[in-house]
């Protein structure tokens, strides 16, 4: 064989090489520049996209495009504004947490009120003898009277619960 149809032979193997080897980049979500053999995901909008086999490649402009600098723009927060936001948000937690506990030992309270009515109920109504203590010391017992009282207000308690 020839050397000239050799170099020819050669380089025609080379230049297809180069074009199977197909080489897409574009500009990734999060700003980085992308590179795969692959093409880039769909939804990638193709200003983003650098480059892609069959079409040369475009350089990305390096200058940013100027913000428009209207009388409506909200210049970004001082440090100071920043801090005295922060504070009035922590203040704000720390009250909802306090309201929170309250609430939470309001419940408690009122389920214990509730499971000491209900015991008291089924004591009265069980029909056995109630006896209390006095300031002297002496156990005296309930007489029905004061049983049919006391059930009725522990009754009212019971409903309260509900």
């Amino acid at each position: 064989m020839p050397l000239l149809s050799r170099h020819a032979l050669g380089a025609l193997l080379l230049f297809a090489a180069t074009a199977a080897h197909a080489q897409y980049v574009w500009i990734g979500p999060n700003g980085t520049r992308q590179y795969s053999d692959r093409p880039p995901p769909p939804g990638t909008p193709a200003s983003k996209i650098l480059k892609s086999p069959g079409r040369p490649a475009l350089e990305p402009s390096t200058s940013p495009e100027p913000p428009d600098k209207s009388k409506d723009a909200v210049a970004p927060p001082t440090l100071a504004e920043q801090e005295a936001a922060f504070r009035q948000r922590s203040k704000a937690r720390a009250e909802q947490e306090q309201k929170g506990q309250e609430e939470a030992g309001r419940r408690r309270r009122l389920a214990e009120h509730c499971a000491a009515a209900r015991e008291t109920q089924a004591n009265l109504a069980s029909g056995i003898r109630v006896a209390r203590i006095g300031p002297d010391g002496e156990k005296t017992y309930m007489s029905d009277e004061e049983k049919a009282a006391r059930s009725e207000q522990v009754r009212r308690a019971v409903q309260e619960c509900r």
